[in-house]
């Protein structure tokens, strides 16, 4: 089972336009139950996963347009009441210029009590122990960054799994506590690390596993890397997923949906240098639809044949 835990989801709306300029009715508009968490786990179920649950804090129209749009991608959704209205956010594809424009809310307000109410709903279903687990996105600035950390805590103490995706405070706070999966991009792993930016990315990706190995635990760690494809490291080898071709005119939510197409593999009990190619499909997938993480499962698993997976040996596993 896979259960996302979405502390800072969002109404998210996606228009497609002739011009970003003026009066425009769009050529599309489409509206997903958004937020990392909750893309991720919308990609996990396009990808074929069975048992996908989610708990949000969701309050207001866009809370309840949220649920809506949750339970009906087939995520077993369980809403905690907020106290702030759901936020949304906005993604205009000017088709003419071939552009897109992202406005995104910062993540509302959600108390320490209500991030608790999250974790006890998550974790009060009978076997959770080797389930799954993902925490993606930044926190709202009403919640300590410790918030990760304690969430990875409470997972491993109900015998589960955890993979992480944010940035900042939240993620060196979270990676310390010795989560299963890191995912991260570039940028976020080199502001963890403090590393120059055009750090080899086999020394990037093996510096952010003994950070977070320096826990105690087994854990894989992915660094996505643009048009440099994706590295994945889990203690023993240095691997590089690269595909060549265009990515897609739609990126929002590839990094999500890469997430998703991981918890898949991983819950199917895949090695690393099994799950990249499927993840780094996923995301590839996500970007030719407007829409975070609205994917073709069957697009992503042709691409996911293409997907080369080199080994790095030598300098990064020493």
């Amino acid at each position: 089972m896979i259960t996302a835990l979405a502390l800072s989801p969002a109404l998210d709306v996606t228009y497609v336009v002739d011009r970003l300029q003026g009066i425009q009715r769009p050529r599309e508009a489409v509206r997903v139950a958004g937020g990392k968490s909750l893309n991720a786990a919308r990609a996990a179920v396009a990808l074929g996963a069975h048992d996908v649950s989610a708990v949000a804090v969701l309050a207001g129209g866009a809370g309840a347009d949220v649920a809506a749009a949750a339970r009906g991608d087939g995520l077993s959704l369980t809403a905690i009441d907020g106290a702030t209205p759901t936020r949304t956010c906005v993604s205009i594809f000017d088709a003419g210029a071939g552009e897109l424009t992202e406005i995104y809310e910062r993540p509302v307000a959600v108390s320490a009590a209500e991030a608790d109410l999250v974790l006890d709903a998550a974790l009060g279903a009978p076997g959770a122990a080797g389930d799954w687990f993902l925490l993606s996105g930044g926190l709202p600035q009403s919640l300590a960054p410790e918030t990760v950390a304690g969430a990875v805590r409470r997972v491993h103490q109900a015998g589960g799994r955890i993979a992480i995706d944010t940035h900042g405070r939240a993620l060196r706070a979270g990676a310390a506590a010795g989560p299963d999966l890191v995912k991260v991009n570039r940028a976020e792993a080199v502001e963890l690390l403090g590393c120059a930016p055009d750090v080899p990315g086999d020394r990037l990706v093996s510096g952010l596993h003994g950070f977070v190995a320096g826990a105690g635990r087994s854990s894989c760690v992915v660094v996505t890397d643009g048009e440099d494809g994706a590295w994945g490291f889990d203690g023993g080898e240095v691997l590089r997923a690269r595909r060549s071709g265009p990515v897609g005119a739609f990126p929002v939510g590839s990094g999500d949906s890469f997430l998703g197409g991981l918890m898949v593999a991983f819950e199917a009990s895949f090695s690393l240098r099994e799950a990249l190619p499927l993840g780094a499909a996923a995301g590839v997938a996500n970007a030719q639809l407007p829409g975070a993480a609205r994917l073709d499962a069957a697009m992503a698993r042709r691409l996911a044949a293409g997907i080369r997976v080199d080994t790095f040996s030598g300098s990064a596993a020493r």
